[in-house]
């Protein structure tokens, strides 16, 4: 990994507070990712599972941690089991971890390989009563390659089949969604490294330039700064492909007077920052440009003021849509008349702005958490309101990132550029 590892302190509370969820008597096992396939004898990147990350710091494949708060040997309460390395792998996979390195960044003392995995396992499940397994329950996956989670839990059932199974999911939803101070520290370093990111466009973006060549302008500032990269596919969209919400493609030329939409972000220790911005190819935004500019900019504003504690997702979105419906009926968009009589079910304003404004955000870029749940104090959100006008060539989307506290909401990228003026100010240096 390029990234500095965070304090071992964070995977030793993050255990804590996931054993005190568990039954009595109860074992939990987590499982690394896959190396994926390509083709050939191609692979993709490897990335490593966020629940085992988040419990451990490990960040490697081939490993297992296994959690057992009541284990008869107190030795057998958190162990880890790592891929040993040898020569050959040393030579053609390069490092891999020690037992010492993998305690230092873990905190877990009992560290195994993993040919000792089946033996001490089987040990450990004569003991136990509780299994609690995990798997993707993130309500917008959608798996079709068997991942080892669940592999694993074919093995359990066939080998274990009388166990008691439990599901670890819906503890890691409620526990990953409210962020610890080492958690938020490396956040914020992943927006401050965005923010590096954006600042180089403003001085390299005119008429002419390619989408792609933003976009290696970027990955250059990201990894230069000990990023793996982008956290999610970059969105680099000039003129009316900003209208398409997930616009990957980045491959056509930036042409005068068009406005070019940026949803870009590092990511940094496996943690997600999200960040769109909207600036003119030409330096300077048309009236039309800024007013629809500046009605987003409004309303994410308005937004970021109601992200607080005792707040909920159902009030939030009903009132930023709201605030959305003046805005429209202000831009010509939308008539006060037809608004007034609107379907409730079907509101008008989905015309022109039809995705959420906010979700979690965290080690997954959407990151796990509960939309039924009140807001608390250590949660992070997005909060990216748009206005998308096809006719006009034009989509301007708006996002930073927020985090809830018992004192109002913090902005993790209040020092981005955002204001129409200033970004054309920075753009004409």
């Amino acid at each position: 990994m390029k990234y500095t590892p965070a304090n071992p302190q964070l995977y030793i509370e993050n255990r804590q507070r996931f054993a005190k969820k568990l039954k009595p008597n109860s074992l939990a096992v987590f499982n690394s990712n896959d190396i994926m396939p390509t083709s050939a004898d191609g692979t993709m990147m490897f990335i490593q599972n966020t629940d085992i990350f988040y419990l451990s710091g490990i960040d490697q494949e081939e490993s297992i941690l296994v959690i057992f708060p009541d284990a008869k040997d107190e030795s057998n309460r958190e162990i880890l089991f790592l891929k040993e390395t040898n020569e050959h792998i040393a030579v053609w996979e390069g490092h891999k971890y020690t037992k010492q390195e993998a305690t230092a960044t873990s905190g877990i003392k009992k560290i195994y390989w993993m040919k000792d995995f089946f033996t001490v396992f089987n040990a450990l499940m004569s003991q136990a009563e509780y299994v609690y397994l995990n798997t993707n329950e993130h309500t917008r996956a959608f798996v079709e390659v068997e991942t080892r989670d669940a592999r694993f839990v074919k093995f359990c059932k066939e080998r274990y089949p009388l166990h008691n199974y439990q599901r670890s999911a819906p503890i890691m939803h409620e526990l990953r969604a409210i962020k610890s101070k080492y958690e938020v520290e490396t956040m914020q370093q992943a927006c401050n490294i965005t923010e590096k990111g954006f600042r180089r466009l403003l001085g390299f973006v005119k008429p002419g330039v390619m989408e792609y060549e933003i976009e290696a302008e970027l990955i250059h500032e990201f990894i230069r700064n000990r990023s793996r990269g982008f956290a999610y596919g970059p969105i680099i969209a000039s003129g009316a492909s900003a209208c398409v919400l997930h616009y990957t493609e980045n491959n056509k030329e930036c042409k005068a007077g068009d406005v070019i939409l940026l949803d870009v972000a590092a990511e940094y220790g496996n943690y997600a920052s999200d960040l769109t911005r909207c600036i003119p190819i030409s330096g300077k935004f048309t009236q039309r440009q800024k007013e629809v500019y500046n009605a987003v900019l409004r309303v994410m504003r308005a937004a970021i003021k109601m992200l607080v504690v005792g707040n909920n997702f159902a009030n939030y979105n009903r009132a930023v849509g709201k605030l959305m419906e003046e805005e429209l009926i202000g831009l010509g968009l939308l008539k006060a008349n037809e608004v007034a009589n609107q379907n409730p079910e079907m509101p008008l304003y989905k015309k022109y702005f039809m995705h959420g404004t906010s979700h979690f955000l965290g080690l997954d870029v959407h990151d796990v958490g509960s939309f039924q749940r009140t807001f608390e104090a250590g949660m992070v959100f997005t909060c990216e309101p748009g206005i998308y006008i096809p006719e006009e060539g034009l989509g301007i989307r708006l996002e930073d990132d927020i985090l809830i506290t018992e004192s109002g909401p913090i902005n993790l990228m209040a020092n981005i550029p955002i204001e129409a003026d200033e970004i054309e100010k920075l753009m004409a240096r």
